[in-house]
């Protein structure tokens, strides 16, 4: 086993602080890193330590590996969190904290790449004995042979990245005239996202419930899974309400789902936190989909259902000690409702709201947690994803849990941009979420006219970079001398000062 003293973070906002605190309550010091426009964020202020990387885009500072180790290095941290996002599910990032003696809080190297790739992570579900929807067995070659696996498959067909997720480089495909075009999209898509075109074509399972199962494994041969949580509720095939449990999931298909998400991991050799997710239909039958190597967002709801600490045992598992629990002292306790609190103007079809906070008044409470990334005054950078914090509440069943949140969502004051908190209160309101009637057509199916207004994943990531680009041309602009005598007076401060000057901010 490894003593760890001192974790790096390598990531910003709410799971930066999240990680923050677990190491708090370890007695761990914790070290974070930040970018030119994040000098100031909470994140770096709650930290023992912190760390300029420079730069504003992601690009230039939280995705680029060499700075995090040279950081991780410098400070004597003996473990890497990556968080979720950003280097979480990057396999070259573990291997290079692996040979500079750096523990990658995180599965192997190996694993990542294995089950990062959705091809790859299928041939491995098969051998688990998982149940899969069907789809070709290889990526894209020729539009000939594509349209001889749709065929076969049968439409409707969805066309997916092998090294995709959040939804970038998928298509639904209805009909065969539409099938070379949609690949066209999609394989670009994923050429800009992933760095990789390959696609392939799975069956589109129509109205499905997406519901994920969360696992735990240790060095020891120990793997469990902590039950499910409900994540149908989405935008851009991107999650915005889960909860745990789902409301149709039974004691007996818990059991079937838990069994087939540990499976998977033994086959794969899992170590660490990580998620498998399925899709299960309007039958109950359910299909493996793929596996996220990493700290799920919504990964409160289950701490807040069973009690376990998750990024604990994360650091247990990374420094080689066993699981503190086994699969028999796992229960599910009441009910837990996470919301995405977004900086965004649903109104205008979820688009990026970012700006000033001139107010932040976060809930409390009975059942009530909030892991929030901001305070009152910062802003919300136009450079990164617009989560602003993630709003759990508990009850002792579903019902309390949607009457807490309600309540929550109310107290919740956010002024100076447009936020989702009155979507989400509408769906705590909405009949067929309070039955329990859920799939991931859930806003189209009851909010149309909102689901009409959404800007297409391309054209809004096409406008956050254009938007990103603008702001860091004026900042460097103002930084390059140019401007008042006063103005260039304060920038000079904070450059010396603020951002070359000191390593520790706070």
């Amino acid at each position: 086993m490894t003593e760890i003293k001192k974790i790096l973070i390598a990531n910003r906002g709410e799971i930066a602080v999240r990680i923050i605190r677990g190491c708090s309550d370890a007695g761990i010091t914790s070290v974070a890193v930040y970018s030119d426009p994040d000098r100031t964020a909470y994140h770096v202020r709650a930290a023992d330590e912190a760390y300029p990387l420079h730069g504003s885009t992601s690009a230039e500072s939280y995705l680029v590996q060499e700075k995090i180790i040279e950081v991780a290095k410098e400070c004597g941290a003996q473990a890497i969190h990556p968080g979720y996002g950003f280097l979480a599910e990057n396999a070259s990032f573990a291997e290079l904290c692996a040979k500079n003696d750096i523990i990658f809080i995180g599965p192997t190297p190996e694993v990542i790449s294995l089950l990062g790739d959705k091809l790859e992570a299928r041939q491995t579900a098969i051998k688990a004995g998982l149940p899969l929807a069907p789809a070709s067995t290889h990526d894209i070659e020729n539009i000939n042979g594509a349209k001889a696996d749709a065929d076969k498959i049968g439409y409707p067909v969805l066309i997916k990245a092998a090294a995709g997720g959040g939804g970038k480089g998928m298509r639904i495909v209805e009909s065969p005239d539409a099938l070379e075009a949609a690949i066209k999209t999609a394989a670009s898509e994923a050429t800009s996202a992933f760095g990789d075109k390959r696609v392939y074509i799975e069956k589109y399972i129509a109205r499905p419930r997406h519901i994920e199962i969360q696992i735990m494994a240790d060095t020891h041969g120990n793997v469990i899974h902590l039950g499910e949580r409900e994540c149908s509720i989405q935008r851009r095939h991107q999650k915005v309400i889960e909860e745990s449990p789902s409301p149709v999931v039974d004691d007996k298909l818990r059991a079937r789902m838990g069994e087939a998400a540990v499976a998977i991991a033994r086959e794969s050799g899992y170590v660490g936190a990580g998620t498998v997710e399925f899709l299960v239909d309007e039958t109950l039958n359910f299909y493996f989909l793929e596996v996220n190597t990493r700290l799920q967002v919504e990964h409160p709801v289950t701490e807040m259902v069973t009690g376990i600490d998750l990024v604990q045992e994360q650091f247990k598992v990374a420094a080689g000690e066993k699981l503190t629990i086994t699969q028999e002292e796992v229960k599910q306790r009441g009910h837990a409702i996470e919301c995405r609190i977004y900086a965004e103007d649903v109104a205008a079809g979820f688009i990026p709201s970012t700006g000033h906070m001139a107010a932040y008044h976060e809930p409390s409470g009975p059942g009530v947690r909030v892991d929030s990334g901001f305070v009152s005054g910062d802003d919300i950078p136009v450079y990164y994803d617009p989560l602003i914090a993630k709003l759990v509440t508990w009850g002792s069943d579903r019902r309390q849990a949607i009457c807490r949140m309600l309540r929550a969502l109310d107290e919740y004051t956010v002024q100076g941009v447009e936020t989702t908190i009155p979507f989400e209160a509408m769906v705590m309101e909405n009949q067929s979420f309070i039955d329990g009637r859920l799939s991931t057509h859930f806003i189209a199916d009851e909010f149309p006219d909102l689901a009409a207004s959404m800007m297409p994943p391309e054209e809004e990531m096409e406008l956050s970079a254009m938007a990103a680009a603008l702001i860091d041309y004026r900042r460097k602009f103002k930084l390059a001398g140019i401007g008042n005598e006063k103005q260039q007076t304060a920038d000079a401060w904070k450059l010396s000062g603020r951002i070359d000057g000191l390593r520790k901010v706070w």
